[in-house]
């Protein structure tokens, strides 16, 4: 192409490239004019000899009309600064513009710069340190259609709970005391196990496991190096159908007897043993679930107006002490039961457990009320006192104490509940 040919078709590229950016609007912002530069260098590369462009400015031609202020210093210098022939013409062409179509020039050269100014060519690579903050795991990947196996777990009505603790007592007396008495040693151990079913809608099943046994020494007893002091084996199983948010229709089971014989000082009469005398009861009736004081009062009260009771001794020489006709091993009674088994824990160290039990044939009655208070030292030290009165009229009358019977000890030791 010629030099004469190619400054024409630059001035009749640049009238119209000036013209288009007027029709778009002016571009306020830097982002806009710089991608407007690289539009219009990008066309230049379609053009013969593009890199004549470049070295004669005659890309100024093809950029959108811009005003430089080399092409203004240029035309009213005294002296030519121009770089050439060509440089001039490209700077006539464009000062043409400026004098004669100023609307055309829709930005200046102060905008050009700070839009995308010239940046230090960068000769070494940057290398940044990336430090991990968290390793994230890769995200497994979905198989489609896989096969999926549903596993349904039968649920578990089933809970198991239970309490141990085993306690000592000694106590130390001289000869010389001036208030009398004897040194003895005492020692307590219990165990309660329950096993409770309830699925959750009306149907509950409650069964306690109660073993109780201690023995004392005596100094005063010449006859026997051990005598129990507590002897208790207890089950308690109560089967209950909803009839309200606390009120359930409960079939109830007690049965109780004890583990050794039992002695009293310098005699040789068994007055107790085991199997003499067992006890069994069974009633139907109410129960009332117990839930006070934000649940720290809790058990259950048990009324049975219906209730069968059935004493059994296997010595008949204990029969007549129980209320069993002499030569007899059995008594038959129907009548009416209460029970209230409770717990009340006043804090995290003290708690009071007590059971209130009552039968009556309307001929006889029989009450006892167990008093168990817990210190809690710590997880498995612990002090317990425990307080027993009894009232049987099916027994033999007591000159001193009538028909009411009195147990009670105070006891230190190891605890432990799961």
């Amino acid at each position: 192409m010629s030099m004469k040919l190619f400054f024409p078709a630059v001035l009749l590229s640049a009238l119209a490239t000036t013209m288009q950016a007027e029709t778009v609007g002016q571009a306020k912002q830097g982002g806009a004019i710089v991608q407007q530069y690289l539009d219009s260098l990008s066309a230049c590369r379609n053009i013969e000899s593009a890199e004549q462009l470049s070295a004669y400015n005659h890309y100024k031609l093809f950029a959108p009309a811009t005003f430089y202020h080399s092409v203004s210093s240029s035309a009213f210098a005294l002296n030519d600064i121009s770089g050439g022939v060509e440089s001039k013409e490209t700077d006539a062409a464009l000062l043409n513009i400026y004098m004669n179509r100023p609307a055309l020039v829709t930005g200046s050269e102060k905008q050009l710069k700070d839009a995308a100014s010239v940046k230090e060519e960068i000769c070494e690579p940057i290398k940044n340190e990336v430090e991990l903050v968290q390793k994230v795991a890769p995200r497994p990947q979905e198989v489609v259609d896989a096969p999926v196996v549903v596993v349904v777990e039968k649920p578990n009505f089933w809970t198991i709970k239970g309490d141990y603790y085993v306690q000592f007592l000694q106590n130390f007396v001289s000869a010389n005391w001036y208030k009398g008495g004897e040194s003895n040693y005492a020692m307590v151990a219990s165990g309660t196990l329950e096993a409770n079913y309830d699925n959750k809608e009306k149907l509950k099943w409650g069964n306690k496991l109660e073993a109780k046994l201690g023995f004392q020494t005596s100094r005063a007893d010449s006859i026997h190096n051990l005598k129990t002091s507590e002897d208790l084996l207890r089950l308690t199983s109560k089967l209950g159908l909803q009839a309200s948010k606390h009120w359930y229709y409960t079939l109830n089971l007690l049965a109780y007897t004890q583990f050794m014989r039992g002695y009293k000082n310098n005699d040789l009469f068994t007055y107790s043993d085991f199997m003499s005398p067992f006890t069994l009861n069974i009633s139907l009736g109410m129960n009332y679930g117990v839930e006070w004081l934000n649940k720290r009062l809790t058990g259950n009260i048990q009324i049975s107006p219906l209730a069968y009771n059935l004493k059994f001794v296997d010595r008949l020489a204990l029969s007549t002490r129980n209320g069993i006709k002499e030569g007899k091993h059995t008594l038959n009674d129907f009548g009416s039961m209460f029970t209230a088994d409770l717990m009340w824990k006043f804090n995290d160290n003290i708690s009071w457990k007590t059971r209130l039990y009552g039968f009556t044939s309307y001929k006889r009655a029989e009450i006892e009320w167990e008093n168990e208070f817990t210190f809690q030292f710590n997880k498995y030290i612990s002090s317990k006192l425990f307080i027993y009165p009894r009232f049987d009229d099916n027994t033999q009358r007591d000159s001193e104490y009538g028909y009411w019977q009195l147990r009670e000890y105070a006891s230190l030791g190891f605890s432990y509940s799961f």
